[in-house]
């Protein structure tokens, strides 16, 4: 597997082995092992997720506060342009973000460790979109940042979005820490 680190500290873009032939393909979607030495992921995964949405909504940008998360996030089928930003005002890097496309064409996953605010939105008519937990989701430590933030400034490839009631709520980073 190929591992390509990021400007924001221990985010990561994974790319799978695939073995493919005209039967089509075979990949390794997580190993403790060869994540931990080759990627340096040790936290350990409690819950899996999977979601299903049509093109243009866009889910987050989302975080736990006090029970932050670390995901490790693909897509089954489909594409979405996937998003982890730094909101952290300690950080160096407070205020950037990394975006890429995640696809069922280019089997890439995005690790986006604990302390970061994710989000993505659906490129394609469907998606199905699937990530690892290392920690409970729990409703009550929910937080978010507003898609749209301007200091956050993100190129999201598309800007007609449908959002949730909750994320349309979500307030801007200057406005987070308050």
């Amino acid at each position: 597997m190929k591992v390509i680190d990021t400007a924001l500290s221990g985010v990561k873009i994974i790319e799978p082995n695939v073995f493919g032939d005209a039967r089509g393909f075979f990949k390794e979607t997580f190993s403790a092992q060869r994540y931990r030495d080759e990627a340096g992921i040790e936290l350990s995964f409690v819950q899996d997720n999977h979601s299903r949405s049509r093109k243009g909504v866009l889910r987050g940008l989302h975080f736990q506060k006090t029970k932050p998360q670390g995901k490790l996030v693909s897509v089954v089928s489909g594409a979405v342009y996937d998003v982890a930003a730094d909101i952290n005002p300690a950080s160096p890097t407070y205020g950037l973000y990394v975006g890429v496309e995640l696809s069922e064409d280019n089997h890439r996953q995005l690790w986006v460790p604990p302390g970061y605010a994710h989000g993505f939105v659906v490129l394609t008519d469907v998606v199905d979109f699937v990530y690892k937990c290392t920690d409970y989701y729990d409703p009550s430590d929910e937080g978010g940042v507003a898609w749209n933030c301007p200091m956050l400034n993100i190129a999201w490839p598309l800007t007609d979005v449908q959002l949730s009631e909750k994320d349309q709520r979500y307030p801007g980073l200057k406005d987070l820490h308050d």
